[in-house]
C-alpha cells in the first residue's frame, strides 16, 4: 500500500490525487456579476451545504495550480457580494462544463454555454433556467486559505430564496430525489450520475440507539456470507428479537422450508440461513433477517 508524503508532490500532482479520492463532489454552478454589471457563470466542485440556521453554502474558487491566478468569480463576489448557486442536473452537464472555459474578462458564459439566464428576485446575478433548483444568495464572507498555487477561497453564501422546478416535485409537493437527476464531479474527466437505479436508502442511526455490531453473536459477526454493510444493518436494530418471536418466525413457510431441508446437516443449515438472511436484508426486512440468523 503506497504512502505518499504531500511535501514530495507539486500542487498539480496533489490535486490530481485528491480529486479522484474525495468524490463524488456536488457541483455549484455559480452566477455572479462585477461592479460594472458584467455577468460570469462558472462551475465549482469544491462545494457543499454547511449550515441550516443560517442556511449557508460554501464554494471555493481556488487559485489556479497552473499559474496562481484567481478566477473572475472570486473577484466578482468581492465587488458585488451576491451569487446564485444553480444545482446541476444531467441534461445540462455538458453546457456546465463548457462554462468552465477560461474566457477573457467580460465574456458572458451564459452566451458561450447556451444556458438561459433568468432574472433573480433579490440579487443581481441571473439564475440558470435549465437548473431544477436555484439558490439566490448573499455572500457573508470570503475566507482566503492562502495565496499560493491551489489555495482555496471559501465563499460563505447565505441562501435567501430557493426556486424549485415543478419537474422535480412529487405528488406530495416535496422534492422527489429520483427526479433530480443530479451529477457530481470525480477525478480527471470523470463524472457520475444519480439515477433511480443507483439510489438506495440507509436507515438513520441518530433516531434510535442501535445494539451495535458488537452485540451480535460471534458466528454472525464472522459470517462468510454477510458483508460489513449487512452487519451495519443488523447493528442498527434497537433490540435483539425475543425467543418467542424467533420461534414464531421459524414456523412461517419460507423459513420452515429451509429448516426442514437441512435437518441433521448443521453446516448446510448455517449456510442456507445466512443466505436467506442476506436476501431479507436486501429487502430491508432487517429484524426478520436477525431472527433467521439466530435460528442456528
Amino acid at each position: 500500500m503506497p504512502t505518499i508524503n504531500i511535501a514530495d508532490l507539486s500542487p498539480v500532482q496533489l490535486q490530481s490525487y485528491l480529486h479522484f479520492v474525495i468524490a463524488p463532489r456536488p457541483i455549484c454552478l455559480a452566477s455572479t456579476v462585477d461592479k460594472a454589471g458584467n455577468v460570469n457563470l462558472s462551475p465549482f466542485s469544491f462545494f457543499n451545504f454547511f449550515s441550516t440556521n443560517p442556511p449557508i453554502c460554501i464554494f471555493s474558487p481556488s487559485r489556479r495550480v497552473r499559474d496562481n491566478t484567481t478566477k473572475h468569480t472570486l473577484e466578482n463576489v468581492k465587488e458585488v457580494p451576491e451569487c446564485v448557486i444553480n444545482i446541476v442536473n444531467y441534461d445540462m452537464v455538458q453546457q456546465t462544463s463548457l462554462s468552465s472555459v477560461e474566457y477573457p474578462l467580460g465574456v458572458n458564459e451564459f452566451i458561450k454555454s447556451g444556458l438561459t439566464p433568468v432574472p433573480s428576485q433579490l440579487v443581481k446575478p441571473p439564475r440558470v433556467a435549465e437548473s431544477y433548483v436555484q439558490l439566490e444568495c448573499v455572500v457573508n464572507e470570503v475566507i482566503e486559505l492562502g495565496q499560493s498555487y491551489g489555495a482555496g477561497n471559501l465563499v460563505l453564501a447565505e441562501i435567501k430564496l430557493i426556486h424549485i422546478s415543478d419537474a422535480v416535485l412529487g405528488e406530495d409537493g416535496k422534492i422527489d430525489q429520483a427526479k433530480m437527476d443530479l451529477v457530481a464531479r470525480l477525478g480527471g474527466d470523470w463524472y457520475c450520475r444519480v439515477t433511480k437505479d443507483n439510489l438506495f436508502k440507509v436507515a438513520k442511526p441518530n433516531i434510535r440507539i442501535g445494539i451495535g455490531v458488537d452485540a451480535l453473536p460471534y458466528a454472525i459477526r464472522n459470517s462468510r456470507i454477510l458483508t460489513g454493510n449487512n452487519l451495519g444493518q443488523l447493528g442498527n436494530l434497537e433490540t435483539i428479537p425475543t425467543d418467542e418471536a424467533i420461534e414464531a418466525f421459524a414456523l412461517t413457510p419460507e423459513i420452515k422450508e429451509v429448516l426442514d431441508a437441512t435437518i441433521g446437516d448443521s453446516q448446510t443449515r448455517e449456510l442456507q440461513l445466512h443466505l436467506k438472511a442476506k436476501q431479507l436484508l436486501e429487502l430491508e426486512r432487517v429484524e426478520e433477517a436477525l431472527m433467521v440468523l439466530l435460528m442456528e
